[in-house]
């Protein structure tokens, strides 16, 4: 019979496509996931995946057994996720993820206290842009800029951040400030990659810039603020980056965004103990903090 760690091995491989990422996914060694699959396909008496120059992909047997792996997945992390709901120790391992410009910035200063007030909370931070999966217990804690739907979260808002338009004193001395009557013309500003212009603070210094050149796009909002520390170009930044650092904040003629911040945990872990402290120092240390997110 087949056992879960098969099924896991399986699931990681169909979703990630590669044994490297697979392996990282779950922790284990490449040549592991490589043994485990071989175990398995003996076991199972089929070949469920196939491997082709771009990765691995599902076979046919493949296919027609991922919904039901996917569906005892749900099942044993729910299982896990009820038991380990009833640990009562303030102690233990909590996984929190945000991006990392507001995990170094914000959210750094904030653990710091949680371990002085609870040093038997170890707390793994993962700073990514990618979404983790709360449900299939990628992260326990999730902040983020935008509302998780997912049924099975609790969610709320626990404040808000502003940004503004930045740039070097060099940059603006060589330059001048720029004119947003004629739409930034004649000066260069610092993106992200098209794909992601549609978010607010992206969209928002397109509009009040529109006939300036992009000189740089990165996904990076620490580089964003090294460029136009550097001089090169005019840089939209959140206020808790931009405000600490030797930069002139202009001042355009429409007001910058506000972003949301809101935490998600799964409902089943949520009154664990070192879960709701990790929670509250979270959302207590972000309120402290609202005049420097977001000041007026």
């Amino acid at each position: 019979m087949l056992d879960w760690d098969d099924l896991r091995t399986f699931l990681a491989i169909a979703r990630h496509g590669t044994l490297s990422a697979a392996a990282r996914a779950l922790g284990v060694h490449q040549p592991t996931m490589g043994r485990r699959l071989v175990a398995l396909e003996q076991r199972a008496g089929a070949r469920l995946l196939q491997k082709t120059p771009g990765g691995y992909t599902l076979t046919a047997s493949g296919e027609a057994i991922l919904g039901n792996v996917e569906r005892i997945e749900a099942e044993a992390l729910a299982v896990e996720r009820r038991i380990t709901g009833r640990d009562v120790r303030l102690e233990g391992l909590v996984r929190v993820t945000t991006v990392e410009s507001f995990a170094v910035e914000v959210i750094m200063p904030i653990l710091a206290g949680l371990r002085q007030r609870h040093p038997g909370i170890e707390v793994e931070l993962l700073a990514e842009m990618r979404n983790l999966n709360l449900t299939r217990r990628e992260a326990d804690v999730a902040l983020r800029m935008a509302r998780l739907d997912q049924p099975d979260l609790t969610v709320r808002r626990i404040g808000v951040f502003g940004f503004g338009l930045y740039a070097s004193a060099a940059y603006l001395a060589a330059r001048g400030a720029p004119d947003f009557a004629q739409g930034g013309e004649g000066h260069e500003v610092i993106l992200t990659q098209p794909e992601q212009l549609g978010g607010p603070e992206m969209a928002w210094i397109t509009a009040v810039l529109p006939r300036a050149v992009p000189s740089l796009r990165t996904n990076s909002r620490f580089s964003h603020r090294a460029a136009a520390l550097a001089g090169m170009g005019i840089a939209c930044l959140a206020r808790y980056l931009g405000d600490t650092v030797p930069l002139v904040r202009l001042e355009p003629p429409e007001p910058p965004p506000l972003r949301e911040l809101w935490l998600a945990v799964h409902t089943d872990i949520r009154h664990m103990p070192r879960i709701r402290a990790v929670t509250e120092a979270l959302a207590e240390g972000v309120r402290a903090r609202a005049g420097e997110l977001a000041p007026d």
